[in-house]
């Protein structure tokens, strides 16, 4: 829900409220309809069943995924719970089935879908947003925004003042400070839209839609991401799968509920700007991208997709920061090491003294 937030379409907890129940009703559907996902992270087929069943293998991956994504969050990282997860299989993989681990499957089945999505996301959301852009010069549609004046200001100004015998005493003078002018930049004065579509207001329809986008892609998010946590316990039969899932699905809303405002003023505010327009054109892309992976078993990220397009709606407006976006990148690069490494540890010692 980044997009509502970072285009002043709704408040933070509005967004948050949406995105917690959108997110958690996707994860009740991920029972459903993401039983590849859930097989695809068990651990299977990466290193030996025998591996794959043991507690001590399953605790390490939850260890190490889990602390990377507290300590990004922590410090309003937009990573992948997905990639934190793979790196996580791969480091305790390492420790636990050395020679045995299955690379290629690592590498077939994990990362190529979390390097190619966001990469898709970019571009599909330039031309998609350039065809939304020349749709609304079609049908007459205009684009309003407005000047902002913040009124002068009174300052104390000290003045000399002589009397007739020449003696000098200070009094003071107000001065009025120059108005400060801008134009779009207070949340009063993003860009609206004007007109009528099927006897709908341009903005109402505009936001009606960028409302839903933004609960699709929650939706997508719980969909995704559940199955892959809990195929961390298909192979321990004292869970009930549904059960596990059912328990995910309230932590993860718990866990955006709690700490999520760094990471959403970096994809809202920092990334690049947005109008309703062009967020809604992000969100769409992203739900489609993720909802339809899910549905075809494929790990994607929902954080990598909705930053890719985020980036590409910067990329067509002039407004892509790219600091921040380099920053974003390092932190991915990092998720898979760090992770790795995190859960490697906790298997040592997991082997060590368990």
């Amino acid at each position: 829900v980044a997009t509502l937030y970072g285009s002043a379409t709704a408040s933070y907890r509005t967004a948050l409220a949406l995105g917690t129940v959108a997110t958690f009703l996707g994860c009740l559907a991920s029972i459903v309809l993401a039983e590849t996902l859930l097989k695809a992270f068990s651990g299977k087929g990466l290193v030996p069943d025998a591996v794959a069943a043991s507690p001590n293998f399953l605790t390490a991956v939850a260890a190490g995924a889990g602390a990377t994504v507290i300590l990004a969050s922590r410090l309003g990282f937009p990573i992948s719970t997905t990639h934190a997860i793979a790196g996580a299989l791969a480091g305790a993989g390492v420790m636990m089935a050395g020679p045995e681990l299955n690379l290629s499957a690592l590498g077939s089945t994990f990362f190529l879908p979390l390097l190619i999505s966001p990469l898709l996301a970019v571009v599909l959301t330039m031309p998609l947003y350039k065809a939304a852009h020349a749709a609304i010069g079609y049908l007459g549609l205009q684009r309003q925004s407005c000047v902002c004046v913040s009124p002068g200001q009174f300052t104390p100004a000290s003045v000399a003042a002589y009397d007739g015998s020449g003696a000098a005493s200070m009094m003071f003078s107000p001065t009025i400070a120059a108005p400060q002018i801008s134009v779009g930049q207070a949340p009063a004065c993003v860009t609206k839209y004007a007109g009528h579509v099927l006897g709908i207001t341009a903005q109402s329809l505009v936001d009606s839609l960028h409302y839903f986008s933004a609960a699709a892609v929650s939706f997508a998010r719980g969909l995704n991401d559940t199955p892959k946590i809990a195929g961390l316990l298909l192979t321990m039969k004292a869970f009930d799968i549904k059960i596990s899932m059912l328990a995910i699905a309230s932590a993860m809303a718990l866990g955006g509920l709690l700490h999520a405002h760094r990471v959403a003023e970096t994809m809202s505010k920092k990334i690049s700007k947005m109008n309703d327009g062009q967020a809604l054109t992000a969100n769409l892309v992203t739900a489609c991208l993720v909802i339809g992976a899910s549905r075809f078993g494929l790990p994607v990220s929902t954080t990598h997709v909705s930053v890719g397009a985020i980036t590409g709606v910067g990329i067509v407006n002039g407004s892509a920061d790219r600091s921040v976006i380099s920053a974003i990148l390092l932190s991915w690069l990092l998720t898979l090491p760090i992770a790795a490494m995190l859960a490697g540890l906790a298997a040592w010692l997991l082997t060590q003294y368990s």
